[in-house]
């Protein structure tokens, strides 16, 4: 029995202390532990390693390097991985429905591994996506001492000497479609975007959750920028397994730190580095898991009334490794927190406050991060509307967008196959509001991203041109872009009833969506619509569609801590 650790109020003591656990104990001994290694803590180290995409390439790595510090602040790492569905292999066919799901899975895998085996503590290592959010909820869900770490970007590709992403690549496809760029060139273009491990190089989903990993205080302040090739990474793994040893010994829970204010920390970070529309899904899924009630509405507010101040793709110019290069996420949230944008006493996994943690760190440059005085604009790169066409609400990114209005005529797809069918042949108009429906999270089922065709879009340099979708965006996505519409059309919502040629308004300056259709008539067309069934009706994706709630409260699929009864720590 370590002196440092009662285990007698541990979860592992159900697999490791008493005769009664002699069976138990004879499995770790055939894994080589020792005895004094079987009565220490027993820390989860999970990561959603995989060979699907450079996103989680070095995540075993990393996973290697934080068991030595949970091994050398007197724990027993005990490794284990769960799944990714990365994004950009996903991307424009049936394979991006599994995205989403994905996340449950990983929150829901990490907590019956935990639970199974009754691990006292978690570190958490995600790269792609919906990876991020995955083992965050998984951590705040159990409640348990907690780390979380990303696995780094990407570095920048380079493209007749300018710094180029994947997404590029998806808009080079829309240019080729369109005659603005040979099939030589896009090859040229593909084999340079991607030149090492890590994730998505822009302000896009993965690097939008990093980000708010350290200001939601689950990860140490630094972790989130190095890219996933550099040695210094490793060190920040290191001090992850020591870390989530001490929150064993203070107490210091998930839940701790993860409080209305934090969210609230989060969302600043989101709209000031002009993040991806996703964490609209994924803050009121996080927060759901505390038993908080923080719904798209919520953090539509916070994002409106946040100065938008980081530069970086794809509205802007630079990527992730600009960003790290200048010192990082603590870059953003110094300026923020000096401006009164962010609760600086929120308390971290380091034991200290937001407010500590970032004390040291620089100033803005004012290339990449723009002091608050000398914001990109006032308002935050990704803002919410609501009106007669989504009465739950929807949402936009306008980072690097200079037209914030659009009024046009209803262009209507079932599908985003047939969308971005229309879109390769060019058979839109502009002015279009091309609609894509019955792609939410009960009616795709999945709520897939469509970045194949924004970004085919953006490639045929189409800009009066408007999109809204009940699906989702990619991070990468630009322009004038308009997801998590709701209700979605597989409820009955308006953007099911819409026809072609329907006038529809979106404002972002004052926040609305509409179309020109009285309540009589959409009252009409709603007795008249019929429910659509779709193509899933077995496997993963029924159950998702048969128990995912609405988009503007997470798309969850449990009712989360609320109605817990009893917690896991407390076993």
């Amino acid at each position: 029995m370590s002196d440092t650790f009662d285990k007698s109020k541990l979860p592992s003591r159900h697999v490791t202390e008493g005769p009664e656990r002699a069976p138990h104990r004879s499995y770790y001994y055939a894994m080589g532990m020792t005895e004094a290694q079987i009565h220490q803590p027993l820390v989860g180290v999970v990561s959603t390693w995989n060979e699907a995409a450079p996103c989680n390439i070095a995540l075993q790595r990393q996973a290697q390097v934080a068991k030595k510090g949970v091994w050398a602040a007197g724990g027993t790492p005990r490794e284990f991985t769960t799944i990714t569905v990365t994004d950009g292999i996903a991307m424009g066919h049936q394979g991006m429905k599994s995205s989403l799901v994905s996340r449950e899975v990983i929150a829901d895998s990490t907590e019956l591994t935990v639970r199974g085996h009754c691990y006292d503590a978690l570190v958490g290592l995600a790269g792609c996506d919906k990876s991020l959010p995955g083992l965050m909820m998984a951590m705040c869900r159990l409640n348990i001492p907690s780390v979380f770490m990303y696995g780094g970007s990407i570095l920048p590709g380079k493209y007749k000497g300018k710094d180029v992403t994947v997404v590029d690549v998806f808009e080079g496809v829309g240019k080729y479609e369109a005659g603005n760029m040979d099939a030589s060139e896009l090859h040229d273009l593909e084999q340079v975007a991607c030149p090492s491990s890590g994730s998505c190089g822009g302000q896009f989903t993965a690097n939008t959750m990093a980000c708010v990993s350290e200001a939601i205080g689950l990860a140490l302040p630094g972790s989130a920028g190095a890219p996933a090739p550099y040695e210094t990474r490793d060190d920040y793994a290191f001090e992850s397994g020591k870390a989530v040893m001490e929150l064993i010994k203070t107490g210091l829970r998930p839940r701790d730190i993860v409080t209305r204010k934090a969210l609230e920390n989060a969302a600043r970070v989101v709209a000031a580095t002009g993040g991806s529309t996703n964490a609209g899904l994924h803050l009121p899924a996080i927060a759901s898991e505390c038993g908080i009630e923080f719904t798209l509405a919520d953090v539509g507010e916070i994002f409106r009334s946040t100065p938008y101040i980081s530069d970086l793709k794809p509205g802007g110019k630079y990527v992730a490794k600009d960003m790290y290069d200048i010192g990082g996420v603590q870059v953003v949230i110094k300026e923020l927190l000096k401006a009164g944008y962010i609760h600086g006493d929120c308390i971290t996994v380091t034991g200290k406050t937001i407010a500590e943690n970032c004390a040291d760190a620089r100033d803005a440059d004012g290339k990449v991060v723009y002091s608050v005085k000398n914001c990109l604009s006032e308002t935050g790169g990704v803002v919410t509307l609501k009106g007669n066409l989504a009465p739950e609400g929807c949402i936009v990114k306008i980072a690097g967008m200079s037209r914030l209005r659009h009024e046009g005529p209803a262009r209507v797809f079932d599908c985003e196959e047939d969308a971005f069918e229309a879109v390769k042949k060019q058979d839109y108009k502009e002015g279009d509001v091309i609609v894509i429906r019955y792609e939410g999270p009960k009616g795709g089922p999945g709520m897939r991203e469509m970045l194949s065709t924004t970004a085919a879009l953006a490639g045929q340099g189409m800009s009066n041109v408007a999109l809204i979708t009940d699906g989702r965006f990619s991070g990468g996505t630009r322009g004038f872009c308009i997801g998590h519409v709701g209700p979605e059309a597989a409820d009955g919502g308006p953007i099911a009833l819409l026809k072609d040629g329907d006038m529809i308004t979106l404002d972002a300056t004052k926040g609305e969506i509409s179309v020109a259709l009285s309540d009589a008539e959409l009252a009409d067309r709603k007795k008249a619509w019929k429910p659509r069934l779709n193509e899933y009706q077995s496997g993963t994706l029924w159950k998702y569609a048969n128990s995912v709630g609405p988009a503007y409260k997470g798309a969850l699929t449990h009712p989360g801590a609320k109605s817990e009864v009893k917690q896991y720590k407390d076993i």
